[in-house]
């Protein structure tokens, strides 16, 4: 059974270069699965620093949506899948949910159901995994309906990550707590 570490927190919180390392720490094929689209050069200038943090033998496979489906072909392959990040992967699901013409709360239940899969599929492979995300919740109240649904749309991925991981950490200033 899969083993999931699940690493929460702000913006620049330190959850991403704790999740390398953390990787790094893996002896066997270590998989880096971004989530994110360069849609700007800021996008673009971000995934390039992240890419520079990783080792060259890992490899990286990008997936804006079909996550599950790269998490079964990798099941024997890969030691160490790290997936940076469940924000960018909800926020891509929205967006792709809301292109289909789906009201608020189908695409509150095709994402949440979609990361309920995700994280079924991750205990049922022998890969570990480590999923990185955002915490959204702790800050004002966005002001325009997407920003909003985004906010509690993640809040509840991130909780049905929390409840079946193994371990989660809450990172504060570059500080990982334990949670559980």
């Amino acid at each position: 059974m899969g083993e999931i570490t699940f690493l929460l927190g702000g913006a620049r919180s330190g959850k991403s270069s704790y999740a390398v390392d953390l990787a790094k720490s893996c002896h066997g094929h270590v998989v880096y699965l971004a989530t994110g689209v360069p849609c700007d050069e800021e996008m673009k200038e971000r995934i390039e620093k992240h890419k520079s943090a990783r080792p060259d033998s890992w490899d990286t496979i990008e997936e804006s949506l079909h996550v599950g489906g790269v998490l079964k072909k990798l099941n024997e392959s890969a030691e160490l899948v790290l997936l940076d990040c469940l924000s960018f992967l909800v926020s891509n699901l929205l967006l792709h949910c809301q292109d289909q013409g789906k009201k608020d709360s189908q695409i509150e239940d095709a994402v949440l159901t979609h990361i309920s899969d995700i994280v079924s599929i991750a205990k049922e492979i022998k890969s570990r995994m480590i999923i990185v995300s955002n915490e959204v919740g702790m800050g004002l109240v966005p002001e325009a309906p997407l920003g909003r649904l985004f906010r509690d749309v993640l809040g509840r991925a991130n909780q049905i990550v929390a409840d079946r991981a193994d371990e989660v950490f809450f990172f504060v200033a570059g500080l990982p707590i334990r949670v559980k």
